[in-house]
Formats: structure tokens, sequence, C-alpha cells
């Protein structure tokens, strides 16, 4: 009677991300994920010579494993967009952890290499790909104003699972060889099913708060009230839900979202991480080998990508706290070009080290750079997109990626092979980071200074992530001004019936004094010109 029903469309489901609370343990969960997402390719590396023995295979088919997952946690991206769209995130996520669980305990019992690509590449790598995008989406649901700062944190589990899971696979492997490995390597991923878990929907808190003020409501309608009154006060509240249920039909869900397009940012995005990607991964994969070709031994080298990691678990919440200063984050797109670009020169300026010192120098800018980049990479796509298309957007990103990850490395290791000299490769690999850098600070300069000279739109909709949730705060707003507004308790039927009478009244006032009110028969033309229909309804029903 008169209570506001979200089954309606009363009470939209966007709210205002509360940047704290229950999110900082959906930030838990997401330093998780992106952990064994990222971390967890690499680490499955200690177990190469082993599999190389029980299965007489060479390195490279070992090898595969690793970038089977990689190709999936790329590649599956539109494919955990439609799920992410259809479904939601947390069941999403709690059917990846399965998936990425049940990979590695099945890997265990394999007999043979091809099985081993099924289970430890595909099922794994397709589970861990449910988890991570999906967690990104939420990441961005519970942060705006601290945003930067949780996407550097989250960022940061890769660095710190990586220092972690390879020493311990190396403990696995010496005590319970490669099988007992993958079966406890299964169990830990089952922490990605804790970390769905509480992925908690914001709607969900939305509907406890309405619950409560709705309860109000109720109190108040409990109290004694005239019957004409009750009645007419309905009627003007049906007659209202009448026109907001006109005003505003449901729309169905897309799926993947391919609007995102037309959005001139986010192509610029795209393109320059298609490049980006080409060179940023090959100088940590070479470096090892670049080292002990110089002379260094085989410890020290190893040693190298530890420096990298170390300096990077510090790097990207740096990054992510300086992104989110007042008087950057407006300019966050050219932060990640600058970073980009810094990322490119360390490779160029580097490709020469011919000692120890050098390559440690190398290591300390390169880990610093690296860092900055994986810091902010998400968090520009976020802020070019909106949170609302930010689903369909690092889905069809990531399997654009994946195109740059099977073509960047694998290229770099056949001229290798073929020429014989890792300089240049650096410089290769250097240049590209360069290009992509370049490329996304001038077109987002010329791109910006565009998009000034044109007059904002009016009143679309479509345009950006924030609109909706705009309106449905007004929504909200309005319902509960109507709420309050008629069921306040009344100590008289005369009262109410005299507040009833005197708006109709007031209404038939007003449209005499318009320039007599709406002939019939002319709907919906005259009520574009100002003409209320809803008036004349409640004026009758009074």
């Amino acid at each position: 009677m008169g209570r506001p029903d979200p089954e309606e469309g009363q009470l939209p489901a966007p709210v205002k991300p509360p940047d704290g609370g229950w999110g900082w343990i959906v930030l838990l969960g997401c330093f998780v994920i992106t952990g064994f997402s990222y971390a967890f390719p690499k680490a499955v590396s200690v177990y190469f010579k082993e599999l190389m023995k029980d299965f007489h295979v060479g390195y490279s088919d070992t090898a595969w494993i690793s970038s089977i997952m990689l190709a999936m946690l790329y590649g599956t991206g539109p494919v955990c967009s439609i799920m992410v769209n259809q479904f939601g995130c947390r069941p999403v996520m709690l059917i990846g952890g399965l998936l990425a669980s049940a990979g590695m305990i099945l890997a265990s019992f394999t007999t043979n290499i091809i099985e081993l690509y099924l289970t430890a590449g595909v099922l794994t790598g397709l589970g861990m790909a449910l988890n991570f995008q999906p967690s990104l989406i939420m990441l961005g649901t519970y942060f705006d104003k601290r945003r930067p700062l949780a996407n550097g944190l989250a960022a940061a589990g890769s660095p710190v699972f990586l220092s972690c899971l390879s020493p311990l696979g190396q403990v696995l492997l010496q005590k319970f060889g490669w099988r007992g490995g993958f079966l406890i390597m299964g169990g830990l991923l089952l922490n990605c099913c804790t970390c769905g878990a509480v992925m908690r929907p914001l709607d969900m808190g939305m509907k406890r708060k309405m619950g409560k003020a709705q309860d109000k409501y109720e109190a108040k309608e409990m109290l004694p009230i005239g019957g004409k009154s009750e009645e007419g006060i309905s009627t003007t509240d049906g007659t209202k839900k009448g026109k907001k249920a006109k005003k505003k039909p449901k729309k169905g869900k897309k799926l993947l979202d391919f609007s995102i397009f037309k959005n001139r940012g986010f192509i610029i995005y795209t393109i320059s991480k298609f490049i980006l990607v080409l060179g940023l991964f090959v100088p940590p994969i070479l470096l090892v080998n670049y080292a002990k070709d110089t002379g260094v031994p085989d410890t020290e080298a190893a040693f190298l990508l530890s420096i990298i990691g170390f300096i990077d678990i510090f790097a990207r919440p740096a990054c992510g706290m300086v992104a989110g200063l007042k008087w950057v984050r407006p300019h966050v797109a050219y932060l990640f070009s600058f970073s980009m670009l810094f990322n490119g020169l360390t490779d160029i300026c580097s490709a020469r080290a011919s000692n120890y010192t050098g390559l440690v120098i190398f290591c300390v800018f390169f880990g610093i750079s690296y860092g900055m980049v994986g810091a902010l990479q998400f968090e520009v796509l976020m802020a070019i997109v909106g949170s609302q298309k930010f689903s369909s957007a690092i889905g069809l990103v990531l399997l654009i990626e994946a195109f740059a990850v099977l073509i960047g490395p694998p290229s770099a290791g056949r001229l290798v092979d073929a020429l014989k000299n890792y300089e240049v490769i650096f410089y290769l690999a250097g240049s590209e980071v360069v290009l992509s850098a370049l490329f996304l600070g001038v077109a987002s300069y010329c791109c910006l200074n565009r998009g000034k000279k044109e007059p904002p739109p009016e009143n679309n909709p479509s345009a950006g992530g924030g609109s909706d949730t705009e309106e449905a705060e007004s929504d909200v707003q309005e319902a509960e001004e109507h709420s309050s507004n008629n069921h306040q308790p009344a100590r008289s039927t005369d009262n109410a019936l005299g507040a009833a009478n005197e708006e109709a009244n007031h209404v038939a006032e007003e449209q005499s004094g318009e320039g007599g009110g709406c002939p019939a028969g002319d709907g919906e033309v005259l009520a574009r010109d100002g003409c209320n229909t809803d008036q004349m309804v409640e004026r009758d029903s009074f």
C-alpha cells in the first residue's frame, strides 16, 4: 500500500561505491586472485625438469603448459564477460575456483603430456580466468575515490605470490614429487572459491537499507486513518507508479557490450596495450639467459628476477597512491604513458649492460617501471569506460592482448636463435614499449582537446557509466519523498479529505490557468506540450 517495490523498478540496483567497509575484504580477495592468476603459470615451471624425465619430452613441450594457462587467461576474456553479465561475479568465481583446483588435481594422475595440456593447461587456465576478471569488476564496483590505491594493492599480489609459490613448489617437489606437488597446489587453488564467496554484490546492501526504511513506512501505515483518505492516497500512489512504469521500461541486459568500440579513448587504449604487450614481457623472460651469456653464475643470474619481484611489490601500491592524488587522477592516462615510456627507455639504455652491476641497476629500474605499468593498466581502463561497461571492456582487451602474448615472446626467442645477440632484442622490445607510450600520450592529448571543443551531450543516458547510477539515486530520493508525504499519520478523516480536496482544486486551477486543459483525443501530443494527463486522473479520482 504505497510502499516502493524493487521488483517494479522503484529501487534500482546500482549503488554508489562505499570506498571501504566490506570493500577491503573484496580487495583482499582480489589480491589473492591476482597473485594466483599471474604467478601460478610461472611457479609451475619448477616442475618442468621432472616432467621431462617422466614423460621423455623436451623443455619446449613442457613450457607449453604455462603458455596454455596464459592463453586461457587472456583469450577467454569475452567468455568471462558474457558469464559475468548473465550470472554475476560471485557464481562465476565459485565455478572458476572449482575448475582451477580440479585441473591441478586431475593433472597429478596424468600419464602423458597431452593430458597435462588438457588438465593443468586448459582446465586450470580457464578456472583462473573465471576468477581474475570478475574480481577486478567487483573491485571497481566497491571503490571509486580510492580505486587507484585499491588497484595498486591488488596488483601487488602478483609479485608477492610469485616470491612465495616458487620456493613452495620447490619444497613440495623435493618431499612429495611432482604428482604430490600438483595435488597440494590444487588444494591451494580452492582458496579461489573462498575469495569468490566474499564478493558480495552491492545491491544486497541496498535492499537491506531500503527494507529498514520500508519497515518504518509500514509502521506509519498501521496508525488509524480514514478509509476514504486511504483510498485517495493509494489511488494517487497507483497513478504515480503507472507514470514511472511508462517512463522507464525495463531494458534487456547485453551479454557483451560492443558499443564501447564507439569510445575513442577505448580504441586508443586497446591499440597501445597491444603494442605494449609485444615487448613488455620479453626482457624478464630473456634476462636470465642473457646474464649467463655475459658470464654471470647461475645462482646470481636467477637472483636478478628476485630483485625485480622485490621492487615490484613496493612499486605497485606506491604508484596507486600517487595515481589517487586529486591533481594526478584526472591525468592518470598520461601517468600510464609515462610509466610505459620509463619502462621502454630502461630496456634501451640497459641493452649494452655487460656486467652484473649493470644488470642489477637495470633490474631496479625495470622493477619500478614494471610495477607502475601493472598498477595503472586496469585503473586507466576503468576511468575510460566506467564501471558499468568495464566487464565487457576488460574481456575484449584481454582477448586482443592474447594475440600479442602469442606473438611477442616467441618471436623474440626466434630472433635470439637466429642472431645470437640479445642486444638487438632489448632494443626492439624497448622500442615497442616506447612506441606504445608515445601513441597513448599523443592520441589521448589530441582526443582530449577535441572533446573539449565539442558541446556536452544533453540527457544522454547511454553515454558514460555513471548516468544509470545518478538516475537510480534520483529515483530512490523521489520514492522516499513520495513515501514520506503519503504516509504521514492523519489526525482525523475530515483533515485527510480536506487535504485531498484542496489538492484537487489546486490542480484544476493550474490546468485552467495554463490555457483550457486538454481536449480529449489529443493524447500523447498534448502531453508533450505541457498538459499532464495524470493530473486529470488524480482530480477525477478525488
